[in-house]
């Protein structure tokens, strides 16, 4: 009885009425279709034929709750063999639901049990089309135990044939399928590879599974309960279980471990937190379970993006599998799940902070990044991490809780390098400053006054950290005004202003001073001096009030002093430019031409002076404008 394989010729049409047809099936593209574009790897062909016989018996329990739930797979290397003690099929179901592609027994009986089932698609046997060369079923149904067993032998040329057999073919109800491999397909019917995969799928199933190799040795698949849900005899017990089940699944032996239990949600399972960091960016793998089946073991819709430091296993019977049946379909249940199980991670933080603080001490140190990323978006979670939260500060790495308690009004960074060239001035001075370069902690630093009264938060600029440097004496001051004049003229084009304090370190004898709206004006600057006369005249328009970058000179620095002595104007001036290249090198400013070019004419400038010592150095000599 050949399957249709090619698509009919429609019949002629009688008077204007439509010709009814029926959509054909070619089997042999179908099965190419399957296996190279709906399923990942022919090794799911195991877990087809584990479904339908899980699924078989669960019917056969609806209908008979006494009934026995024995599934038995054996494979010798010719053959691959499942046999179940399911509903099993009459002659009339075989012909209706083996041979029709997209029909389910599961659909078409006992549908108020649908939701006990773990196939919903309706493609069955078909899938073992991938490796099989041929197909028998022999079949007897529990609900018509009167009738003879039924088989139904199939090729993957597309024909079957269906013949009843004696009764003592198969003297009970059940069902049982022989695989016989294509060419080439023997890798995936090895016995030891059949025994791992069906392990590999079937270990959480509800129904108890054994595994039948040549040497005719029956071994257990399942392993039930799930480790997670075992009885321990102490909390220690259960954490070295975990820890050993995370090994082995995952390859890595956890920092700690998190129960995962959504009752109402149908999930269950443990989270496993990461030994080690890990990128935000990286895909996480997580092993999931549709009512015992494994559905795949690579899930990066689970979790909240920010939970990428844990890995979870866990079973479930409310989420939806994608067509193939490899991962989780991301609709609104999967979406009130992983919110669900992002609060449970959250929950577990607090926690350790409760009462476990040298876990969570021992947690952020590896994974702070986590919890940064989490608390940006929580600021209860925020408050309740700030004990714990290390952070770069003028005052060393201590906690924000810590710093603000010295420094109610917080000023940040928002580079690094900027971070370190001042830091070590405004620790010296009472300065509080933050290191918000770091990934996460500017957007934190900006939510403390949200979760600390009192505090106050500033990005730092150049006049804030010139205000904390102590002021020169006024007799000083008036002493170096010939000289400050020369060096803000020489450095007005460059859009620096200059300014004299006494600070310590005593050994940095310049600092260089912006800010956001300061680097700004610089980059509209260079882009202006580049630009075509359209451009030009519009970044001319542009051109606000900024706030000027600023050089502070160290008074207390004896080279500042000296060259603030120098009678020569043009040998103080260039000077005071090789301060200014030497500062905005320390504060790892990108150059622009205009700098680049005032540090070869200082540093020129200098060694002619320093060959020449009676000659003053010119400006804008065709050597110092290299």
């Amino acid at each position: 009885m050949p399957m249709n394989l090619r698509p009919s010729r429609p019949s002629e049409p009688s008077g204007s009425e439509p010709s009814v047809n029926t959509f054909q099936v070619d089997l042999r593209g179908l099965v190419d279709l399957l296996s190279h574009h709906l399923y990942s790897s022919p090794r799911v062909y195991v877990r087809e034929l584990l479904q339908n016989a899980v699924d078989a018996v669960t019917a056969r329990l609806a209908h008979d709750p006494a009934a026995p739930t024995g599934i038995r797979l054996t494979a010798t290397g010719d053959a691959v063999v499942m046999e179940d003690t399911g509903i099993g099929l009459t002659s009339e179901e075989v012909h209706t639901l083996l041979a029709t592609i997209g029909r389910s027994s599961k659909r078409d009986a006992l549908d108020s049990a649908r939701q006990e089932f773990l196939g919903q698609f309706g493609i069955g046997l078909l899938a073992c089309f991938v490796v099989a060369r041929q197909i028998r079923v022999v079949s007897r149904s529990a609900r018509k135990p009167e009738e003879p067993p039924v088989e139904w032998l199939a090729s993957d040329d597309g024909s079957y044939t269906v013949r009843t057999l004696p009764h003592d073919a198969r003297p009970e109800p059940g069902t049982t399928v022989r695989l016989e491999p294509r060419p080439g397909a023997e890798e995936w019917t090895d016995p030891r590879r059949v025994a791992e995969l069906a392990r590999d799928f079937g270990s959480l199933l509800p129904h108890e599974v054994t595994f039948t190799g040549p040497d005719a040795t029956d071994r257990p698949l399942t392993e039930r309960p799930a480790v997670w849900d075992r009885a321990y005899p102490t909390p220690t017990a259960r954490r070295v279980a975990l820890a050993g089940h995370c090994a082995r699944v995952f390859g890595f032996t956890p920092l700690d471990s998190i129960d995962l239990d959504l009752p109402v949600a149908g999930v269950r399972g443990v989270a496993y937190v990461l030994p080690s960091a890990t990128s935000p960016a990286s895909r996480a793998a997580h092993r999931v379970y549709l009512k015992g089946m494994l559905l795949t073991d690579r899930a990066d819709n689970l979790l909240p993006d920010w939970a990428f430091f844990v890995r979870v296993v866990l079973d479930t019977d409310t989420l939806r599998p994608t067509a193939s049946r490899e991962n989780l379909y991301d609709d609104e249940t999967l979406a009130a799940v992983r919110d669900a199980l992002g609060v449970r991670i959250r929950a577990w933080l607090a926690e350790l902070a409760a009462g476990d603080p040298d876990r969570l001490a021992a947690f952020l140190t590896v994974h702070h990044l986590g919890v940064k990323s989490m608390a940006r978006h929580d600021a209860e979670l925020f408050s309740l991490m700030l004990p714990w939260l290390p952070f770069e500060t003028s005052d060393g790495r201590v906690t924000l809780d810590e710093f603000v308690r010295a420094h109610p009004q917080v000023h940040f960074t928002r580079t690094v390098e900027e971070f370190r060239q001042v830091s070590p001035i405004a620790a010296a001075h009472g300065l509080g400053i933050v290191n918000g370069g770091y990934t996460y902690d500017a957007d934190l630093i900006a939510l403390l006054p949200q979760v600390r009264e009192g505090v106050t938060v500033s990005e730092l600029d150049a006049g804030a950290v010139t205000a904390h440097l102590d002021p020169v004496e006024p007799q000083q001051e008036l002493a170096l005004a010939g000289f400050l004049a020369t060096a803000r003229a020489r450095l007005d084009a460059l859009g620096c202003d200059v300014a004299v304090r006494a600070f310590q370190p005593v050994t940095v004898p310049a600092l260089y001073l912006d800010d956001r709206e300061a680097r700004h004006e610089r980059d509209r600057a260079a882009a202006e001096e580049g630009a075509d006369s359209l451009w030009s005249d519009i970044l001319g328009a542009l051109r606000g009030s900024a706030p000027r970058s600023r050089l502070v000179l160290n008074h207390n620095n004896p080279l500042v002093r000296r060259i603030a002595a120098i009678s020569d104007a043009e040998l103080a001036g260039t000077a005071v430019e090789s301060l200014y290249g030497q500062a905005l090198l320390m504060a790892q400013r990108p150059l622009r031409p205009a700098d680049t070019s005032l540090l070869n004419r200082a540093f020129l400038g200098l060694l002619e002076w320093a060959t020449h010592p009676t000659t003053t150095p010119a400006r804008g000599t065709q050597e110092g404008d290299k």
